[in-house]
């Protein structure tokens, strides 16, 4: 059979049904296996064998999930955790020690910009922010001796700037650094930033991937296309005492990367995702292809609307011809740019307010890419913490509202919209 197009991989890839078994991936609520033979149970220990010892580690009902997200993104393995924040933070981790550094956008998720900005720092590994604006050499003047990896958001939440993926990571390898590129908007359907030259992915499967509200999980894609043995990175050339003197690039290859982010981090940290997650999550990737497509259309009518609303000020989307990023979403994200956009409400923040307080039908969680319409203020919600000078360096405004657009029929959404920014004017 040829190759399988991205829909098809969203409802089959992951599981297959024996003969006679469950035909929907069932859930293993279990938390150890069993075994007949002391032996065979020592080698799961030493990693020389594939299977399931304890679901700390590993679970088959996750596994479904890792390896259809795997198939999805194009890479070579999966790791499916307790959150998006457990993702980014085991990925670093995995290559990041005490005394060492990143190199990282500024444009990210507020709890991204928290996590790396002021949690790591307390870890003793320290983050300098650039902007996707800068030219190369400035970049360049951020990386360090001791930097590890570049990171940043495909489509930045909540600004939708898309990430020119191949500038990006043209200038991590010049420097022998991987990038890993957070995919959560965009998801596998509208773009896989493997394919122009990315190395590590990384998903909040909160939004999109579910779909639906309903499970909180993260997951880390490794391409298997990043060289290790480069000499930057002992962590994983150099023998692992706790496994007696395993070397993860010897012993793994190209898996090297993931294999350790799980047989270290997630068996010290315990953040692996829970069965019933996994479960939740896979069933919503069955309709992941059909929901982006819908998202897009829905998201683009939206913001069209916007752009020629007198209560608007400014609008980004990246599909509007008049968005700075307008021409790399022509590139990267051709089939639709999702269902995120940023809005600003003329008059200030007290209109802002009274904007989102007089909405019907699209609702004020702390959520963003699921069915339903959303809208949230960024600046006193998910960039609360930051300062006003970081929260303006992020493109954080204190009129900027981020909606994020749902499958509702497009006519009611747009009269909600309408009907709450008759009611901002103050």
């Amino acid at each position: 059979m040829k190759k399988q197009k991205i829909d098809t991989i969203c409802v089959q890839a992951g599981y297959e049904a024996k003969n006679g078994a469950p035909r929907i991936a069932p859930i293993a609520q279990s938390t150890t296996y069993k075994y007949d033979n002391a032996d065979e149970l020592a080698e799961l220990f030493d990693l020389k064998k594939e299977g399931h010892m304890y679901s700390r580690i590993s679970n088959p009902t996750v596994a479904v999930l890792e390896n259809k997200v795997a198939a999805m993104e194009g890479g070579i393995g999966a790791l499916a955790v307790s959150a998006g924040q457990a993702a980014t933070l085991l990925a670093i981790l995995t290559i990041c020690n005490c005394g060492e550094h990143l190199v990282a956008l500024n444009n990210l998720y507020g709890g991204t910009f928290t996590l790396i900005g002021s949690t790591l720092k307390k870890f003793g590994i320290e983050t300098t922010f650039v902007s996707a604006e800068d030219d190369d050499e400035t970049i360049e003047r951020a990386i360090l001796p001791n930097t590890k990896l570049i990171l940043a958001e495909s489509l930045s939440n909540p600004g939708v700037e898309v990430l020119d993926i191949e500038r990006f990571s043209a200038l991590a390898h010049r420097n022998d650094l991987p990038l890993f590129v957070d995919n959560t908007f965009p998801t596998p359907v509208l773009l896989k930033p493997f394919d122009y030259g990315a190395d590590i992915v990384i998903h909040s499967a909160t939004k999109y991937l579910d779909g639906h509200a309903t499970s909180v999980g993260g997951v880390i894609v490794d391409s298997g296309n990043f060289d290790w043995t480069r000499g930057k990175f002992p962590h994983l050339t150099e023998e692992d005492p706790n496994y007696h003197g395993l070397s993860y690039t010897k012993a793994f290859g190209k898996s090297a990367f993931i294999t350790k982010a799980r047989v270290v981090f997630v068996r010290d940290l315990g953040t692996l995702m829970t069965p019933f997650n996994a479960f939740l999550i896979n069933l919503g990737t069955e309709t992941l292809a059909l929901r982006m497509e819908r998202h897009s259309e829905n998201a683009l009518k939206v913001a069209q609307f916007l752009e020629q609303h007198p209560q608007i000020e400014w609008i980004h989307y990246p599909h509007l011809p008049s968005s700075p990023s307008y021409a790399l979403a022509q590139k990267y994200l051709p089939k639709g740019a999702a269902g995120v956009l940023s809005a600003g409400i003329k008059g200030g923040l007290e209109n802002t307010k009274k904007f989102i307080n007089s909405l019907k039908l699209a609702s004020l969680v702390v959520h963003v890419g699921d069915i339903r319409t959303h809208a949230l203020h960024p600046a006193s919600m998910t960039h609360r913490q930051l300062s006003a000078e970081d929260q303006l360096k992020a493109g954080i405004k204190p009129n900027m509202v981020r909606l994020s657009i749902g499958i509702e029929d497009i006519e009611d959404i747009v009269a909600d919209l309408d009907q709450a920014l008759q009611k901002s004017v103050i």
